[in-house]
Formats: C-alpha cells, structure tokens, sequence
C-alpha cells in the first residue's frame, strides 16, 4: 500500500505534536514515557520528532495517559494555528 504524502497542515501538526510530548516529558527519560504507555522508545522517538506520519488513537492514548495530560488538552494544542512556531526547548 502507498501512503499519500503528507499534506503541510498534516506536517505541522506532526510536529506540534511531538514538540508537546517533549515538553510533557520534561526530565523523564524517553525509555521511561515509553515503558509507562506501553510503546517501544524508538516508537515515542519517531512521533517526537514528526517521523511517525499517523500514530494510532490508542498509542496516542496511551502517551497521554503516561504523561498526565488530558485527550482535551492535546486536541487543543494541536489545533490548527497559522501563526504556530516550535517553541526552543530549554537546555
């Protein structure tokens, strides 16, 4: 099966996702978010960096779930936003 190519919308909001559960995960390990949601590191790795085009809804679930964040709060902040910029993340 071929994938159609992402769309620049679907782009942004790959990365505004992944930006978000970095910023969620803070000082958390990757090894250690992906062991509480149940999702390989490598997993998590490719959705933080925008390579994992359309995670799955439960996958998506359960990140949230490891992350205390609320389905509500990532749908909000996934919004589309024609002024979003990734945020620097702090060292």
């Amino acid at each position: 099966m071929v994938r159609t190519p992402l769309t620049p919308w679907e782009r942004e909001r790959d990365e505004r996702f992944g930006a978000l559960l970095r910023r969620a995960r803070d000082s958390r390990s990757m090894a250690e978010v992906a062991a509480a949601a149940g999702v390989s590191t490598e997993t998590l790795r490719k959705i933080e960096t925008g390579r994992a085009p359309t995670p799955t809804f439960f996958t998506i679930a359960a990140l949230t779930a490891a992350l205390h964040m609320s389905l509500d709060e990532l749908a909000a902040a996934c919004a589309h936003d024609p002024d979003w910029q990734e945020p620097a993340l702090s060292a």
